[in-house]
């Protein structure tokens, strides 16, 4: 049953470190497999008030939605083996991956959704830094890395 909490931390650790290192560092290169995250769908994002018309659509085109689900099923296929080992953590990872999906999906659908359940996120996309706040689903590791930057006035008039 520890495996459990521990997927929850390595979870949100992998989130905080790819979406920096990964989506972000690598992603700024064009020619990169990662450069949908910040050429499409960062840009998508900051024109259209957070919202991501991608995610309108099953994940059958080649698009930033696409890429994101191939990326988390191969995270997924990738701790499998552990299974026989370590089932609640492989199993915790799973839900993860899922409700990194989920949570993702529903805040670029519904900004004022993510303004409210995921504040953080949001202050990503919409605040002044695009340099901080990496998680998406949990801040944890923002506030363990000292990445959590809250945006002031986040809130509407």
């Amino acid at each position: 049953m520890l495996g459990i909490p521990l997927g929850l931390i390595t979870a949100n650790a992998v989130e905080w470190v790819f979406h920096k290192h990964v989506l972000h560092d690598m992603g700024r290169d064009r020619k990169s497999f990662w450069a949908f995250h910040w050429h499409d769908h960062h840009r998508s994002v900051r024109k259209n008030g957070f919202l991501d018309e991608d995610y309108r659509h099953p994940p059958l085109t080649w698009n930033a939605q696409t890429k994101e689900v191939a990326a988390l099923v191969a995270g997924a296929a990738a701790v499998t083996p552990l299974m026989p080992v370590a089932p609640f953590f492989v199993g915790t990872l799973y839900y993860c991956a899922w409700n990194y999906y989920r949570v993702h999906k529903k805040s670029h659908l519904d900004p004022e959704w993510a303004r409210e359940h995921l504040p953080w996120h949001y202050d990503h996309h919409m605040g002044p830094n695009p340099n901080a706040n990496w998680c998406v689903t949990r801040p944890w590791f923002d506030h363990v890395m000292g990445t959590r930057e809250p945006m002031e006035n986040r809130r509407p008039a």
